[in-house]
């Protein structure tokens, strides 16, 4: 961990001077993912955008979950110190602020391109900044996305709520408590421990990500059932976290580099991760994968107990929860006419 002094220090390391960061930066990024697509795409591709946009004068040394801190305790870690920045999935900290779930994308968000426009031209992003600041002193940034998550690969087809009933699934974020009140037993557990729990037995069924990005972690050669569609999450919007001591060394011009290689990595890997997602499905049935779609009786379920969870925390909680809630209620009822002037896809 680096120490910051107002004073120049030794070679490879960080000088600060009149208050703002100086000629060079290498930062410790600790992640919450153990390798693959989370790894290159999300957290690797911001390094890379920020190292261009600054001109190498930021450069983010990027490490694999567990290396620094614990994969799901991101936030925690940059908050002691122990990591100057680190990438994420906002929903991790839903255990210590439900609001948390809502940034990221969750059971009951909008669909993702409605999100993403929520965050970057719907007053998302300024909500998002504002809450990390004052419930956990750090800045937040939008920081990668992608698009519907497979909703589970499982050892047992599920097509009704009836299905879901005794079932154990690895999950995490707000589909881990409303999942409950539909009768299944959820497991929090962090990325490396997902196959393996999944092998083993030790959970029935696991959701991690979209189609594109599960295939090469071959979930499909334990759990032959692949259920669609992805209701837990239409989609799912990562996090970087900077400390944020360092962010006010940094002078606005930095920080506007950084914010831009941002949103271009977000929007650079929702992209690249459709272009994925367009194959997998028939890959994964030529891997032997059988595609389940779930009835509309599930999601329509899946709809009213998510409805119940949010009023809940509305009611229990206001504040945050309730400001980030009612703004993506309102994003969604003004994004509703899009339907009316668009195309169909062909």
């Amino acid at each position: 961990m680096f120490h910051w002094k107002l004073a120049a220090v030794t070679a490879g390391a960080i000088a600060v001077s009149a208050g703002t960061a100086a000629a060079q930066q290498n930062i410790r990024m600790a992640t919450s993912w153990p390798g693959g697509i989370h790894f290159d795409t999300f957290a690797k591709r911001f390094a890379a955008e920020t190292e261009t946009l600054t001109g190498k004068k930021v450069t983010f040394q990027v490490f694999p979950a567990g290396t620094i801190g614990s994969p799901l305790k991101i936030t925690e870690s940059v908050q002691k110190k122990v990591a100057q920045a680190g990438h994420t999935w906002s929903g991790y900290d839903w255990g210590i602020d439900k609001t948390a779930a809502l940034f990221g994308g969750y059971v009951g968000s909008p669909s993702i391109e409605a999100l993403i426009h929520w965050v970057y031209e719907g007053g998302g992003i300024q909500l998002w900044r504002q809450w990390r600041d004052e419930k956990f002193g750090v800045v937040g940034l939008p920081c990668g996305a992608h698009s519907d998550e497979v909703h589970m690969h499982s050892r047992k087809p599920v097509k009704t709520l009836d299905d879901l009933k005794g079932l154990k699934i690895r999950t995490s974020g707000a589909w881990a408590e409303v999942a409950t009140t539909l009768g299944a037993s959820t497991v929090i557990l962090p990325g490396a421990e997902v196959y393996p729990a999944l092998e083993r037995g030790v959970v029935d069924a696991i959701e991690w990500a979209t189609p594109g990005i599960n295939l090469p972690l071959g979930f499909h050669k334990v759990a032959k059932y692949v259920i669609l569609p992805g209701v837990h999450q239409p989609g799912a919007v990562l996090e970087c976290i900077i400390d944020k001591g360092l962010w006010s060394q940094f002078d606005a011009t930095t920080q506007a580099q950084i914010e831009a290689a941002a949103k271009k990595a977000t929007l650079d890997s929702w992209m690249s991760n459709n272009m994925l997602d367009v194959d997998a499905l028939g890959k994964l049935r030529e891997a032997g994968a059988e595609i389940v779609r779930v009835d509309q009786s599930y999601i329509d379920g899946v709809a009213k107990a998510t409805q119940a969870w949010e009023d809940k925390y509305i009611a229990a909680e206001g504040g945050w929860f309730q400001k980030v809630i009612e703004s993506q209620r309102a994003f969604v009822k003004k994004w509703a006419p899009a339907s009316q002037y668009r195309s169909e896809l062909r």
